[in-house]
């Protein structure tokens, strides 16, 4: 269970480097580029923790960057602004059908 709890984390901690880079694009700074590489940096950590639980690695890394692809496209459209058009969302609901697939099969 702590395994898993890494790798939410870490999938948390991607999309925090996310919000960092669109940082970096609205207003580069020394600070921003050292957030954005501290995110990453947290977000690999975490997800090698949750490796070494005994997770599958594909499991693992489908999780991790799921939650990271569907935490992007939810905060662009809840902070950002972006589209949330039905076929958008469609195609995010693709990804989490996606990864539970992966869970499920094993």
């Amino acid at each position: 269970m702590t395994g898993w709890l890494f790798v939410f984390a870490a999938g948390l901690a991607e999309v925090a480097g996310v919000i960092a880079m669109n940082a970096i694009k609205q207003r580069p700074s020394a600070l921003a580029y050292a957030r954005l590489i501290a995110c990453f940096g947290v977000s690999f950590g975490l997800l090698s923790l949750g490796l070494k639980s005994g997770m599958s690695i594909a499991i693992a890394y489908a999780v991790w960057v799921g939650i990271g692809t569907v935490g992007a496209v939810v905060v662009g459209i809840l902070r950002y602004g972006e589209s949330a058009r039905p076929l958008r969302l469609f195609f995010v609901a693709l990804v989490l059908a996606a990864v539970v697939g992966l869970k499920l099969i094993g």
